[in-house]
């Protein structure tokens, strides 16, 4: 399709303010998916780009947690493994599923989530932490149904595994950030190659789009390395709130 300035004017600055929100809290497609869909494009080309996007911005935060020592790779480098085979099933599975169904239930586990947020204390202090071997067994499964929902849907991804790697893993905060960009970055990369291959990937705005995605990852990594805990807890808040609103607008207009 032809591209106008329209496009790009509507797109990028959303898709910055994605990447700040990805890079602190996960869930930036949340912002960058509706950024596409309000420029017009098909939706088809609304994913597979944002994935273009995405996955530039992803892959700078990955780095500076791994730059600050966020990233134990005993634990991530699994992890992506599994998110792999998670992602590539899941994308499958996308194609011949009704993602009606996930949406639904999605609407109903928001709230438990919301919840489980405001009362969960693992966000802002550290969880008695397991033995190593527990701890990557139970990322592993994390990280598998992970990559299994970002390619049968995707948005909140991020969140989720901040969610779960804390409350479920006991992973230390610092830690859980480093694991869920790896994951996430896997995940982004293997859906990617997919979109790619099957054509529907506008790269001029991909590549232009990714620039914000890329500047606002670099704004929000630098908040949460100053600000932590404190800063994450309300993100997730309004992420979660954002999905919500997504997903009733999916379902209901």
């Amino acid at each position: 399709m032809d591209l106008t300035p329209i496009h790009f004017l509507i797109v990028c600055p959303l898709v910055f303010f994605a990447g700040l929100v990805d890079a602190v809290a996960g869930g930036g497609g949340l912002i960058s998916i509706p950024a596409y869909l309000f420029a017009g494009l098909p939706v088809h080309t609304v994913i597979g780009t944002n994935k273009l996007s995405s996955a530039m911005g992803t892959s700078l935060a990955t780095y500076r947690y791994w730059k600050n020592g966020f990233i134990r790779w005993r634990i991530a480098a699994p992890c992506a493994v599994l998110a792999v085979v998670g992602s590539s099933f899941g994308a499958n599975l996308s194609l011949i599923a009704d993602s009606t169904f996930i949406k639904y239930l999605m609407l109903v586990l928001l709230p438990f989530l919301a919840v489980y947020v405001l009362r969960d204390s693992s966000l802002a202090h550290q969880k008695t932490p397991f033995s190593t071997r527990r701890t990557l067994v139970l990322c592993l499964f994390i990280a598998l149904a992970a990559g299994v929902y970002d390619g049968f849907y995707g948005p909140g991804t991020g969140t989720f595994l901040m969610l779960l790697l804390s409350g479920l893993a006991h992973v230390a905060l610092n830690e859980c950030a480093g694991t869920t960009k790896v994951i996430n970055l896997t995940t982004n990369i293997t859906s990617l190659v997919v979109f790619l291959h099957g054509g529907v990937v506008l790269l001029p705005l991909g590549l232009a789009a990714g620039l914000f995605n890329v500047a606002g990852s670099y704004i929000g990594t630098r908040l949460f390395t100053a600000k932590g805990a404190a800063f994450v807890k309300p993100i997730i808040l309004v992420v979660l709130v954002l999905f919500a609103a997504r997903l009733c607008f999916d379902l209901f207009f």
